[in-house]
């Protein structure tokens, strides 16, 4: 095992038993790299930054909420990074580009558990989406939850294209501040 490895399964563990400041060091430091790992998997094909940055926000939102499913005598590296591959190629689908272009990586890519998420990580998903603003709200559930395109979720909302967006990029990064501030408390 390595040093990274031994220290995000630490942080991940003490996360587990409860301590929120090891919660918000696990996010932060999966954050980094997850944005490193997008950003490197969307400039092979032609996508930008901030298409990056909402994954790495749809990541660290689906860490949070499928936790429960982590298996503490595995390692924490290749779980995480099965997360990030399936929110990539979730990504890949809803933007009608083929799973092809995902370049087939290493061998420490392994399936993730596809366990449904608990009821009480639906219910905090539900009651933190209350919180947000309308339109925000609006946007992610289309796009992110049901599927629909930009322009489908921009009819249905009642916005433009670009504020569909707007509002998913900022939604998501209020979710995780919301997510944040929650493990604090």
């Amino acid at each position: 095992m390595t040093a990274h490895e031994a220290e995000l399964k630490g942080l991940m563990l003490a996360s587990l038993d409860g301590d929120a400041a090891s919660h918000r060091a696990l996010l932060d430091r999966l954050s980094r790299h997850l944005r490193a790992y997008y950003k490197s998997k969307l400039a092979r094909i032609g996508r930008g930054a901030a298409e990056a940055e909402d994954l790495v926000q749809e990541a660290v939102l689906a860490i949070h909420l499928k936790r429960h499913t982590y298996d503490p005598v595995e390692p924490l590296t290749p779980w995480v990074h099965a997360i990030a591959r399936y929110k990539l190629i979730d990504f890949l689908r809803r933007t009608r580009r083929s799973s092809a272009d995902v370049p087939i990586d290493e061998a420490d890519t392994i399936m993730a558990h596809d366990d449904n998420v608990s009821a009480e990580s639906t219910y905090d998903v539900r009651r933190l989406m209350e919180r947000l603003p309308k339109n925000m709200r609006c946007a992610i559930e289309a796009v992110k939850l049901e599927g629909q395109s930009i322009a489908e979720a921009a009819q249905r909302c009642g916005i433009s294209e670009s504020g569909v967006k707007m509002n998913i990029h900022r939604g998501l990064k209020a979710l995780a501040a919301l997510i944040a501030q929650e493990t604090r408390t």
